[in-house]
């Protein structure tokens, strides 16, 4: 067995990891292509394209020389010795040229998979501007502060990817970054310079931001001393949906909540103590980030909004929607807001609204009133159930029967053209899911966690055979056995120790946010929950990639579909690890796609310091990949998972590069 890695701020082999300094803002400009290529999209694009021909032709020529004598060899040999002979050297020939095909194919995989294959020198570190970049969302030149704008002013980003408009460089963390505060101590307080925040950014969001800032961290309060706390407001939610306490959310069928603008994600802390799976979605913003800080703690996160596009989720996934005071107009967009909520909800599934329009006090007022009748009316025209009303808090269900469609005198139509899962297309003005086979009320559903077991009925739902199914889940109940064997106890240990810490007191765990690249069924999700850790994973579908995304959402899982040739929806160092497993094999079939180069940057800008990246795949993918990923500065081993096996595992991790 290899010997484990390291845990420490080194580089790759043992040296020292490189430093920012000035020097490096002087020698590196984002706009401009690098004398190694990987500077500004235009060179890195020409250079990449010249070594990977440079590559190809040099190939070619080899394997043409060597097929030339091969051939001259069989000839030789049926000249000097008969037809027997003859019959056995073109034998020979036959299949020694598809030795040379398959190694021209794998030669040309790892090539075109490595870029080029022929740079080895260390990427750029990126300058200080770029510490919080956010691609798709966010364009470095039009930075502004935000302290200069003025109290209650709200800056928000469309998201909007281009090819060009990636960096090629490593992002690395502020000055002053420290190591995240392990699970569960994390949820209660995270370290200040780990997040962008400005004395503004109180002013939005969700009910719940009460938080505490000190010198050095931040710190939000139990729910003993808030006054208006969570568990209060969670029982409430209970008992105007019929249920004794939030004790009894799973009871009714509630697992996968999907929570707007959820402040500093204090609501899906408290869930998840019920068993509640909760994803946080919330607009960009330039400092004071709901998703960042939420992220930071060891919730669920990611960057969305319904501005003008439909999230990257199936229909029918969620059990409830809640909405805080998320600055949502449910009134605008001629109901496209709602129909968005109706689309993400499974059949009885809860919508929870809290704003102060629905305060008595405010409905004195006749625009107040214009603007509530218009939610009102177009929640019923949707056939959801308003359940009840207190204070600021309504809870509308949404309805089980299909037949309810078709007596609503006005209303959406129902949708005709109905993807299952959309990858940012427009709002869709129409109700979708009403044709699928999983429109299944909740209250019939299996419960958490047997819900993460589906039978054979439901799995046919998916098109999936319970053999394999079975066969998936076996193997990576294995699978996590073997991770935590050969790489204990520097990542999954229990009773994590880095160089010169005291030993920690259990149940801290190394990991908390784990992100999945290639998730297939979920079976990784479902291997580390079963092994009793206290993780939650980000399953990630490739747009290229069968979309078992429903199955996962089904399974009480939480996901998104996404494309990687395009940045993931997140800011900087907000997964501990990153897992892949059959991705670079999945990447490898799509031609004139982006590097693999680039797609590892991107990987390097999530995950954190000291983070960890295990890749599972054929041996030549991994020896490639390997070249590429030193130029990140990861620390890489290759660990042999069976002998009569030919995939292997790359085990990196992301070394701490400090500024200067």
């Amino acid at each position: 067995m290899s010997r484990a890695l390291y845990r420490g701020a080194s580089g790759i082999g043992g040296k020292p990891a490189a430093r920012y300094d000035e020097a490096d803002e002087a020698r590196y400009d984002p706009k401009e292509p690098s004398e190694n290529g990987i500077g500004g999209a235009g060179g890195r694009g020409r250079k990449r394209h010249l070594a990977v021909a440079a590559v190809k032709i040099g190939v070619l020529v080899l394997a043409a020389a060597a097929l030339v004598g091969s051939v001259a060899w069989a000839g030789s040999l049926y000249a000097g010795r008969g037809a027997a002979a003859a019959a056995a050297a073109a034998a020979a020939s036959r299949g020694y040229r598809r030795l040379q095909e398959q190694l021209v194919t794998d030669l040309l995989d790892i090539g075109e998979l490595a870029g080029g294959g022929v740079r080895s020198r260390e990427a750029e570190v990126c300058v200080p501007e770029y510490e919080n970049y956010v691609p798709c969302y966010y364009n470095v030149s039009d930075a502004v502060d935000v302290a200069d704008l003025g109290g209650g002013v709200v800056i928000s980003y469309e998201r909007q990817c281009t090819r060009e408009g990636k960096i090629a460089c490593l992002v690395a963390p502020p000055r002053s970054y420290r190591i995240p505060v392990r699970w569960p101590s994390g949820k209660g307080f995270i370290w200040k310079d780990n997040v962008r925040i400005s004395g503004q950014e109180f002013s939005s969001g969700s009910l719940f931001k009460r938080m505490m800032v000190e010198e050095d961290q931040i710190s939000f309060p139990s729910d003993a001393h808030m006054a208006d706390g969570v568990e209060d407001y969670a029982h409430q939610i209970a008992e105007m949906i019929g249920l004794r306490n939030e004790f009894n959310f799973n009871e009714a069928g509630v697992r996968t909540v999907l929570d707007m603008e959820c402040g500093f994600g204090t609501l899906g802390a408290h869930l998840f103590q019920r068993d509640l799976l909760t994803m946080c979605i919330a607009n960009y913003e330039a400092s004071g980030s709901q998703v960042q800080i939420t992220l930071e703690r060891g919730i669920p996160a990611m960057i969305g909004s319904f501005a003008s596009k439909q999230l990257p989720y199936p229909y029918l996934s969620f059990d409830m929607v809640h909405c805080a005071k998320c600055n949502v107009e449910w009134d605008k967009n001629d109901g496209g807001f709602l129909v968005e909520v109706d689309r993400l909800l499974r059949p009885s599934g809860y919508f929870v609204w809290t704003s102060s329009l629905n305060t008595h006090r405010a409905l004195r007022d006749k625009e107040n009133q214009k603007k509530w009748r218009t939610i009102r009316d177009f929640a019923d025209s949707l056939c959801w159930e308003m359940l009840s009303q207190q204070d600021e808090t309504i809870v509308w269900k949404k309805t089980n029967k299909l037949d309810c469609y078709s007596s609503r005198k006005s209303g959406p139509v129902l949708c005709t053209h109905d993807p299952e899962s959309p990858y940012y297309q427009p709002l869709n003005p129409c109700i979708a899911g009403t044709r699928s086979q999983r429109w299944i009320p909740i209250e019939y559903r299996t419960t958490w966690p047997s819900q993460s077991r589906l039978n054979s009925t439901e799995l046919g739902i998916h098109g999936v055979h319970s053999e394999d199914f079975a066969e998936n889940t076996a193997n990576w109940d294995s699978m996590v056995r073997n991770y935590w064997s050969l790489l204990s106890p520097l990542i999954f240990s229990d009773h994590p120790k880095r160089p010169g810490d005291e030993d920690p007191q259990p149940p801290f765990n190394m990991l908390r946010n784990v992100l999945d690249m290639n998730a297939h069924f979920g079976g990784f999700n479902a291997a580390l929950l079963k092994a009793g850790k206290s993780v939650w994973v980000m399953n990630v579908v490739p747009t290229n990639a069968p979309n078992y995304l429903p199955l996962i959402f089904d399974r009480g899982f939480i996901g998104v579909q996404h494309d990687w040739c395009e940045a993931f929806p997140t800011y900087p160092r907000t997964y501990d690890m990153v897992h892949a497993d059959g991705f670079l094999s999945l990447e490898k079939h799509q031609k004139h796609r982006c590097s693999t180069l680039d797609i590892f940057l991107e990987v390097d800008r999530i995950l954190r310091p000291e983070g960890w990246v295990i890749i599972r795949d054929t041996a030549p993918l991994i020896e490639a990949a390997r070249s590429v990923v030193t130029q990140l500065r990861w620390d890489a081993r290759i660990l042999d998972l069976d002998i009569a096996s030919d995939e292997k595992l790359l085990v990196c991790q992301k070394p701490f590069i400090r500024k200067q």
